[in-house]
């Protein structure tokens, strides 16, 4: 399928691995110029290398940048004058007691997972607008509307981004220019996968033993019983982000595995 997006620009957040990384491939794929993101110099500079060996006659940048404050994404958007579509990806999370999450842990939670695509979008936002064209993606969770006990704090962030994404929307009225943003599920980016393998480690048994007991434990509510890959996630965000979604704005969108026992 022709998405009819090739030689916009696409700036993707936290896209030097997992999700971000399959998102800026798959935009690659689709003849997007795209704009790679993460803290760390040398990983920027690799993911950059290897889309650039892959698609040479695209234009393929990196910026890095830390995203937790104002500075950082101060940092990313006065190297970066255009884009067409803004993907904010970019997020931490760590399991803890509640009673033990401090004060400047919830902020600094906030500060990546929510402010940072707010910030992006307040500065973006204005430019689509201008231009009549552009879309905006949150990358959410699952824990937005199913709230980990685990994880309260980040759980929380998961459902700010997809009310911020709505109310981006309702300034779009009338124009081409969309914000939505997207439910993940249990996924095996380099992050969960790593945690998976030390905790299969630590309990002596193999990975898809410790998959198994996860969604048969702690997301029994899962229809495909597994992780999703990066790709099938990356699938759903390019397609959001494309000419064809066209008709798709101000809504939440999902690649769960079925785990949100909603229809809607």
């Amino acid at each position: 399928m022709n998405l009819n997006i090739q030689n916009k620009t696409a700036l993707i957040t936290g896209s030097t691995q997992g999700i971000g990384f399959a998102t800026a491939k798959k935009l690659c794929e689709e003849g997007v110029n795209v704009i790679i993101n993460g803290r760390d110099v040398s990983r920027v500079e690799s993911a950059v290398d290897s889309l650039k060996g892959e698609f040479p006659k695209l234009s393929i940048r990196g910026i890095a940048a830390d995203l937790k404050d104002e500075k950082g994404c101060f940092e990313l958007t006065s190297q970066i004058k255009h884009i067409d579509i803004l993907i904010n990806n970019v997020g931490i999370f760590e399991p803890r007691d509640f009673t033990e999450i401090s004060n400047d842990e919830w902020l600094h939670m906030f500060n990546v997972n929510v402010m940072s695509g707010v910030r992006l979008s307040q500065h973006y936002l204005p430019k689509m607008l201008e231009q009549d064209w552009g879309r905006i993606v949150f990358i959410s969770s699952e824990s937005a509307l199913q709230i980990p006990k685990e994880m309260i704090h980040y759980g929380m962030t998961k459902t700010a981004q997809i009310s911020v994404a709505r109310g981006i929307a309702e300034l779009t009225k009338g124009t081409k220019v969309t914000s939505n943003s997207i439910i993940v599920g249990p996924s095996k980016s380099e992050g969960v996968a790593q945690f998976m393998e030390d905790l299969a480690k630590q309990e002596g048994k193999t990975f898809q033993e410790i998959e198994k007991f996860f969604f048969n434990e702690v997301r029994p509510t899962s229809l495909i019983k597994r992780f999703s890959n990066v790709d099938e996630i990356a699938n759903m965000i390019v397609y959001v982000s494309s000419q064809n979604a066209s008709a798709t704005n101000g809504a939440t969108l999902r690649v769960d595995g079925g785990v949100v026992q909603s229809a809607f």
